[in-house]
């Protein structure tokens, strides 16, 4: 009925589904993915390739705390929009598997 991957699947969503459901979690989870994609537009807006932003990053140094507040934003919704995601996909795999069970009785 069940494969092997299928049943050690069904066994550690069993056990980790609620705790994977978790804020802090999924922050932990999607962390990397937030991070990368900010340090890459740091990286862009340091090296200079746009003169008109990096003129006016210069003019103004109160766009430092507002880039800061976007990438803190851009990191969260990043880090819990993948980890949520990914949940929602074992989930629904999860659930898929239960119904198969559920028809073959």
């Amino acid at each position: 009925m069940y494969t092997e991957q299928e049943k050690k699947f069904m066994a550690f969503w069993e056990q980790n589904r609620e705790k994977r459901k978790k804020i802090h979690f999924q922050l932990m989870i999607g962390l990397p993915a937030g991070v990368l994609l900010v340090f890459a537009i740091f990286i862009s807006m340091i090296s200079g390739w746009h003169k008109k932003a990096l003129m006016e990053f210069n003019s103004n140094k109160s766009v430092i705390l507002i880039l800061v507040i976007a990438a803190v934003l851009i990191v969260g919704f990043i880090a819990l929009f993948t980890a949520r995601h990914k949940w929602d996909l074992n989930e629904q795999h999860y659930r898929e598997l239960l119904s198969k069970k559920q028809k073959a009785k």
